[in-house]
């Protein structure tokens, strides 16, 4: 099996990215995995697609490192035809690109689309990656498993949703990921709530969220495939991600701390609630951000943290999501004509 991991930029890539321990189970597994970038992509006259792509050596890899070092050598790309691959994983995160490279911003899914045109399957779906490239794509899930919300670019109308909530709520960018620009306020804040939503609003809208006192525990991720909490030897793929001092932001590139979770009841019937709608809109692996009985964001995009999962119970879960991939591919040799949403979670 040819795999192919679309990322923002193959020179940004490190070594603890879940997407090189993607490749490097890929690689043990037998198969060829090549990393190519969103702005390494052409559409050739003749309607073909081709991508500038390095792999590295084919051989297992004991040192991410070693293997992430090899595949940033130049003098390993190569021009490679898509119509080679048997599986593209869309692996870029639009939202690191939104300020600095704005184009790149709808590249991906727009060249994942062409991709999956071309009877290579994509995963996630980028048509529907397409529809959840903001945090609004978050309000078509059931209201029972989120916070009250407003998304608003209107500063009075955001600080009478803030009165409503007690004075307290978490203030973000309608698009980002990483924790970046979300801002916790209270009464403490009122006298700068005007600035707060101004820097917000100068690049969109603005969500407005009711704060959840569970919170200050940091949140739980937890990684689901095909529509499933992901589980290994009787291990789920989960753990809480604890904010750093009193910073509300537990995302792990914003200096959180992943610990040991035990999965609840009340979060497999969050999964139960959401599994539907990422079934139907072929999201393959994506990430649940749970904080007490609520989810606050659903990380269809780049899901990460599958090393720190890794560390923290001694299970490799890499091999199950290529297998997963594995299984894809022989129902596509036997049902070609299935679409691409649909394969994406069979």
């Amino acid at each position: 099996m040819k795999i192919g991991f679309v990322v923002n930029d193959i020179e940004t890539e490190k070594a603890e990215y879940t997407t090189n321990r993607l490749a490097m189970a890929a690689k043990e597994m037998g198969h060829e995995a090549w990393y190519m970038g969103i702005g390494d992509f052409a559409y050739e006259p003749d309607g073909s697609l081709s991508t500038k792509a390095r792999a590295g050596q084919a051989k297992s890899y004991r040192s991410l490192e070693r293997h992430m070092s090899d595949v940033k050598k130049p003098d390993v790309e190569q021009l490679i035809g898509m119509d080679e691959f048997d599986v593209v994983m869309l692996r870029n995160d639009p939202a690191d690109d939104a300020e600095s490279d704005p184009w790149r911003n709808n590249a991906g899914v727009a060249f994942g689309q062409l991709i999956a045109s071309s009877g290579v399957l994509v995963v996630n779906d980028p048509t529907s990656l397409a529809n959840a490239l903001s945090k609004a794509y978050f309000q078509h899930f059931p209201e029972i498993v989120r916070p009250r919300t407003l998304i608003s670019r209107d500063e009075d109308m955001i600080e009478e949703f803030i009165k409503d909530l007690g004075g307290k709520a978490v203030l973000k960018p309608l698009q980002g990921s990483g924790g970046a620009g979300v801002f916790l306020v209270d009464r403490k804040e009122a006298p700068n709530l005007q600035q707060i939503i101004e820097a917000i609003s100068r690049d969109g809208y603005v969500v407005a969220q009711e704060y959840l006192p569970e919170a200050a525990k940091g949140d739980v991720r937890m990684f689901v495939m095909n529509g499933q909490p992901l589980m290994v030897d009787g291990q789920y793929a989960a753990f809480r991600r604890t904010p750093s001092t009193k910073d509300i932001r537990s995302n792990m590139s914003a200096g959180g701390k992943a610990v040991k979770v035990a999965v609840t009841d009340e979060m497999l019937e969050m999964v139960e609630v959401v599994r539907p709608k990422l079934v139907a809109d072929g999201m393959f692996l994506v990430g649940l951000d749970i904080v007490g009985d609520k989810l606050m964001e659903i990380n269809v995009f780049s899901p990460g943290g599958l090393g720190s999962a890794q560390a923290l119970y001694e299970v490799n879960f890499a091999p199950a999501i290529i297998a997963e991939l594995e299984r894809k591919v022989n129902i596509r040799q036997h049902y070609p004509e299935i679409d691409n949403c649909r394969l994406a979670t069979s």
